[in-house]
């Protein structure tokens, strides 16, 4: 498996050797020709790393360049075409720029979607599963074949917490003076 480390070391350099190749291209062909143009290819390499400033400081850098390539390419071509053509290279840079961050923007919202849902789903399996439990001790069986306490397997596989009380028919059953008491207590009229 690739190091993410090694990953970004062939990027760098990918983008590095085609940035430099396209501006040996450009130096060397006359100026009326768009010469800036191939600059995308090296805006999209840098797509493959994860940080977003990359990708910004890759297309100021092409644009850095492309305006290097109008004042040391050979001449040739009328200035408003020469102008024109690296004015569409580098408007080209950036919306390529532009739109494939956004691209990868709605991917990551994506992914963080998909995580969510996986959460949720997670979520739900815990109260759909049927579980096990014991007739007679409520002890529940996990998935394991090992008997654990209702209170534990309920607090190890939610975020609920787990307190004690008497409902009214146990308070009667276990506690007919208390049940008498609270009765009282809500009925002025006994």
């Amino acid at each position: 498996m690739d190091n993410p480390d090694n990953n970004s070391f062939y990027i760098y350099n990918l983008c590095g050797i085609t940035a430099l190749v396209v501006l040996i291209f450009d130096l060397n062909i006359a100026l009326g020709v768009a010469g800036g143009v191939p600059y995308i290819l090296v805006v999209l390499i840098s797509l493959w790393m994860p940080e977003r400033r990359f990708t910004i400081i890759v297309a100021v850098i092409c644009s850095c360049l492309t305006i290097i390539g109008f004042y040391f390419s050979p001449e040739g071509g009328e200035l408003w075409k020469v102008l024109f053509n690296r004015g569409l290279a580098l408007f080209a840079i950036w919306v390529t720029a532009i739109l494939t961050l956004q691209r990868k923007n709605v991917e990551l919202q994506y992914q963080a979607a998909l995580e969510e849902k996986d959460k949720t789903l997670d979520k739900l399996k815990i109260l759909q599963d049927i579980i096990p439990t014991c007739t007679s001790c409520r002890k529940i069986c996990d998935q394991n074949g090992n008997w654990e306490d209702l209170d534990n397997y309920i607090q190890d596989h939610s975020k609920t917490n787990i307190t004690h009380l008497f409902c009214p028919d146990c308070t009667a059953k276990f506690d007919p003076e208390h049940d008498l008491n609270a009765k009282r207590n809500t009925n002025p009229n006994s």
